[in-house]
């Protein structure tokens, strides 16, 4: 079976480069000590995850399916079934010395994240990490985002998850892998396609002239870069050091927050929990640039793309389906040393952008009830890279999830952290994820250009209480 992929999935399949893999990934922290009650079985282990996961891969069917290339590029990539799939390949154990600290299962998820998937297999990887002190383990899972639209298809991680310690049925799927087509075949094909989809053959001539232009003389190559400067300097994005060219290697940082203190300042100034977790980050950033003995004046910004979740927060706290990702360009006032004000910013701002925001589907995501962050922040940092890569300084996601335990195989997820990946140039991703009663920030940075990331998450933490002062003010 072959199935071309979309203009946006090839798009992000392309974008990968050696230094930016195009890979979100998702962290959970899970109780494991004890045998899970009323689920059969005891503590979490390997061969339980692979029947777990194998379980759920008729939900996900692109995860027994890999990219293949059209011979000379004539088309769009093509999704098959990997004829030699092999669960176990995907599904890898690791372990700490006993008994792991958090800071060691950071410092293993900072060089996972690092390393790029194998494009020859289907593009997703999952960890088992034990080890972990207090009787807790981790999964680590990371899926490229080509895999992942938030309509036809999910996040691994989002549907291995279930709402008690009795892991959900699901419909005994007896699949045979068709076989993969030869290279021949796959050409005959584009050029058949071609023929009946005029338009996609206009699209691999732009594919195929691009190519070209990029080999022109150093002359073209100056006249490209300064009308790109021309363009950075109308419409691009303040200079920070947030924007610099990054290494292959990556930091991988959290902080935990309670949701209760969002809710608390959102009454206060009636504005939206996104509104109050941007107005935090915010917060945060001015701390980390004034460490560094940066100078700033009121009307400094850093602009930040902030793709919003299918989920809004209802007038009582509550969340609630809105209907799709949207994405907006938004400046952060980090000059602005008052917090009020800088809410009072985030807040008008937030406003006036709705009316503009760039919207992505995701109706299966709407649809279905259980946990979808994983799945979600895969969508927004789709939705982020649309957007020309010199005209923002950093992505911010927030994917909001649900308010009540949930368990992979039984044991009891205490925690869940994005892991974003790194678009070009840009040195920091911030993603954050509620949960149980908490929020969950995963702060993924370039190794080198982010070597004091430890000040940004005690920052995250400062800012909160500068914002819960400002309430009883």
């Amino acid at each position: 079976m072959i199935t071309r992929l979309t203009p946006q999935d090839a798009s992000f399949y392309r974008l990968e480069s050696s230094s930016n893999p195009m890979h979100i990934g998702s962290l959970a922290i899970l109780r494991n000590s004890t045998p899970a009650r009323n689920s059969g079985h005891g503590p979490l282990d390997y061969e339980r995850l692979v029947s777990l996961v194998e379980s759920r891969l008729p939900l996900v069917p692109l995860y027994r399916r890999k990219v293949r290339e059209i011979p000379f590029a004539l088309g769009r990539p093509v999704w098959v079934d990997d004829s030699h799939f092999d669960i176990t390949y995907h599904i890898r154990r690791s372990a700490l010395p006993e008994p792991g600290t958090d800071e060691q299962l950071l410092d293993l998820v900072a060089r996972l994240a690092s390393r790029p998937l194998d494009h020859t297999r289907p593009l997703w990887e999952m960890y088992l990490v034990e080890g972990l002190s207090e009787g807790r383990c981790a999964i680590f899972t990371k899926t490229h985002s080509a895999l992942v639209d938030g309509d036809s298809a999910l996040e691994i991680g989002h549907v291995i998850l279930d709402t008690s310690t009795a892991p959900r049925e699901v419909a005994d799927d007896a699949w045979i892998a068709h076989r993969e087509p030869a290279d021949l075949e796959l050409l005959v094909g584009a050029v058949l396609h071609l023929a009946a989809q005029p338009r996609e053959g206009l699209e691999v001539a732009r594919h195929h002239v691009a190519e070209a232009f990029s080999m022109i003389d150093a002359t073209g190559k100056a006249v490209q870069k300064l009308v790109s400067m021309v363009r950075t300097a109308a419409i691009g994005a303040p200079d920070s050091p947030l924007n610099t060219r990054t290494s292959r290697n990556r930091r991988f940082e959290v902080v935990r927050t309670d949701l209760e203190d969002y809710r608390k300042i959102r009454k206060r100034f009636d504005c939206s929990i996104n509104d109050v977790i941007l107005a935090v980050v915010t917060g945060a950033l001015r701390n980390w640039l004034l460490s560094r003995g940066q100078v700033l004046t009121e009307a400094d910004t850093l602009r930040a793309v902030v793709p919003m979740s299918v989920y809004a927060d209802g007038p009582h706290g509550e969340l609630k389906p809105a209907g799709e990702v949207t994405s907006l360009l938004l400046d952060l006032p980090v000059g602005e040393p008052n917090p009020v004000i800088r809410m009072s910013h985030i807040k008008h701002a937030t406003e006036a952008h709705a009316r503009h925001q760039r919207g992505v589907r995701a109706r299966t995501l709407v649809h279905m009830a259980g946990f979808a962050p994983a799945s979600l922040h895969a969508m927004s940092v789709r939705s982020a890279s649309t957007f020309a890569e010199h005209t923002f300084n950093l992505v911010i996601t927030n994917a909001p999830g649900p308010q009540q335990p949930m368990y992979i195989g039984g044991a009891r997820m205490l925690e869940m952290y994005p892991v974003s990946p790194l678009l070009r140039f840009q040195a920091l991703s911030i993603g954050l994820t509620s949960y149980d009663g908490r929020v969950f920030y995963g702060l993924t940075a370039d190794r080198d250009a982010m070597a004091d990331i430890a000040v940004l998450t005690a920052s995250v933490h400062e800012s909160m209480e500068e914002m819960l002062g400002a309430c009883v003010q």
